[in-house]
């Protein structure tokens, strides 16, 4: 079987396009990195949705709740170019397991570590805080290594669309957590929620490690694309980052990013405690599940409208800054009316509205690097998500410390609209699709 399968890939016709994946490989490596990100997602959401519960048994502040909740993204801005460098060089398979066995790992003993805090007295947060920073720096890897194997493994025509539906596993994970965690937390406590979860991703990194990885040693390998067998079995060439820093559209690329970021993880990590206190009667399930739902069919929205787009002959940068500006500009005007509404469907409709458009992000900015620079797209987008991340901290602890002074969630709201506007400025006069590298 195996001389037949050999025997067939050298006599391929050397100029066909066919990518090194075939398609059943195509096919479970899609599944297996779609359940990762969920997975992934579903362990990160774990806290945002439980902190209400664990603040009020331990007794947090708001400051102590957005400490706990931002300092996962220090850890998470650490990791990002080296995950992508690293899985740039010796592949991303290796390094998003190894990774993702430490956030499985965690989210399961978070109980443990949240409980025995209690022994350090007055370290008892920055106890937590700093094995948050370690999840953090461990799901920093995920999104590099996965942008990386996909380029690293996909023809060009197909790496865009490929990763920007992966990124909708982020929303199924918010999902599972939202239905599973919200039952778990009503009928069977905080520490119940966590354990399921974590051994949920453990159990994906087992079918990861047995299965899809070792499906890889019989793979078939195309010789119509000799420079990229070369160029995974070698050492790669060095990122070229000064070429990229001196061009505005990389930088166009990176802030654009961080304000989108800002706003999609200031939601992420403070919207289970913005319905609880201001819709106390709402269903956990409800507000945790139904923001969620849109965001897989509008990143398929996106990623037709782009080759719709595309086969009228609109060039790729004009693409993605449509794109991009229909997700800012739509957030926009769903957070100008979360501001002024006292409305419980109102405000569940903006939110979904809010992080549905994100999935437009996902077909604009987040497969941007793959445009620039498509050789080294781990590196880049790690340092891209790196400055991504920076937002995320900064974004949830102010967040927080704004609740704490003003008890305003339309100052949160407000400033994550002025931000997001800077952001599509930013990208509407230097976005580019052009490769730089």
């Amino acid at each position: 079987m195996m001389e037949e399968k050999l025997k067939y890939s050298f006599l391929r016709d050397l100029n066909d396009g066919q990518s090194i994946w075939t398609r059943n490989e195509k096919r479970t490596w899609f599944l297996t990195l779609l359940t990762g990100t969920c997975m992934l997602y579903s362990t990160r959401t774990t806290m945002p949705l439980l902190v209400p519960a664990v603040a009020a048994e331990r007794k947090w502040s708001k400051t102590d709740s957005g400490t706990v909740l931002s300092s996962f993204f220090w850890g998470y801005t650490l990791t990002q170019v080296l995950g992508g460098y690293l899985s740039d060089k010796f592949g991303g398979q290796k390094v998003i397991l190894l990774a993702a066995i430490g956030w499985s790992l965690i989210t399961f003993w978070m109980p443990n570590i949240i409980t025995s805090s209690t022994l350090f007295a007055s370290y008892s947060i920055p106890f937590i805080v700093t094995v948050r920073i370690i999840n953090g720096a461990c799901q920093g890897v995920h999104f590099p290594s996965m942008i990386s194997i996909t380029s690293q493994n996909l023809s060009a025509c197909e790496r865009a669309s490929f990763f920007s539906i992966l990124t909708s596993g982020s929303a199924l994970g918010t999902l599972l957590t939202g239905i599973v965690g919200s039952f778990l937390l009503d009928y069977f406590g905080w520490p119940t929620a966590f354990r399921v979860i974590g051994f949920l991703g453990l159990s994906w990194t087992l079918f990861l490690r047995y299965y899809t990885m070792a499906s890889d040693r019989s793979r078939i390998i195309n010789i119509s694309m000799p420079s990229r067998m070369y160029t995974k079995l070698g050492t790669p060439d060095a990122v070229p980052w000064l070429r990229l820093f001196e061009r505005s559209s990389f930088w166009a690329c990176v802030l654009a990013h961080a304000c989108e970021m800002n706003c999609f993880f200031v939601l992420l990590s403070w919207l289970p405690t913005y319905f609880h206190e201001n819709f106390p009667h709402a269903k956990g399930w409800v507000v945790n599940m139904i923001p969620w739902l849109a965001l897989p069919p509008v990143t398929f929205i996106g990623k037709l409208l782009t080759e719709h787009l595309l086969a009228k002959q609109w060039s790729l940068t004009r693409i993605r800054k449509l794109v991009q500006s229909l997700c800012f500009l739509g957030q926009n005007c769903a957070l100008f009316l979360m501001c002024r509404t006292q409305d419980f469907n109102m405000a569940l409709t903006c939110m979904s509205i809010i992080i549905g458009l994100s999935g437009l992000h996902n077909n604009a900015v987040t497969v941007n690097p793959q445009d620039l620079a498509p050789s080294h797209s781990g590196s880049v987008f790690g340092l891209m998500n790196t400055v991504g991340a920076i937002p995320g901290f900064l974004g949830v602890y102010l967040a927080g410390h704004i609740l704490e002074l003003t008890q305003s969630w339309s100052a949160v709201f407000s400033t994550a609209a002025a931000i997001n506007t800077f952001g599509w400025l930013i990208f509407t006069v230097f976005g580019s699709a052009e490769t730089i590298v």
